[in-house]
């Protein structure tokens, strides 16, 4: 359990680490995804030390749900959020008008 956690995130944890569990993962896999998505809670609400940018723009882990878990090429592929990141990174002209698709395409090319 992550230190400086309170009963509300103790109980989450466990709950994660269970689901997890019963999915298949392994026992150190199912802590590591609990201990993850408890401090991204915590990072989002103020009560962890360190945050990343991500664990305070993206979106929160439950309703996230699995959508890009694993890598960023998940069930739907990267967001068109992260899409548009990556085409600014790497100075794609138009993209502010572009559909996720568009985007896809555009980067697929480089």
């Amino acid at each position: 359990m992550p230190a400086g956690a309170n009963r509300k995130h103790e109980r989450q944890y466990e709950h994660i680490k269970e689901s997890a569990r019963e999915r298949g993962s392994s026992e150190s896999r199912a802590e590591e995804i609990a201990a993850r998505t408890v401090n991204k809670n915590r990072a989002r609400s103020g009560q962890a030390r360190q945050r990343s940018r991500t664990s305070v723009e993206d979106i929160s882990p439950q309703r996230r749900g699995g959508l890009r878990s694993g890598n960023r090429m998940g069930p739907g592929g990267r967001t068109k959020d992260q899409l548009y990141q990556d085409a600014r990174r790497a100075g794609v002209e138009g993209r502010s008008k572009m559909t996720k698709a568009e985007l896809e395409r555009a980067l697929g090319a480089r």
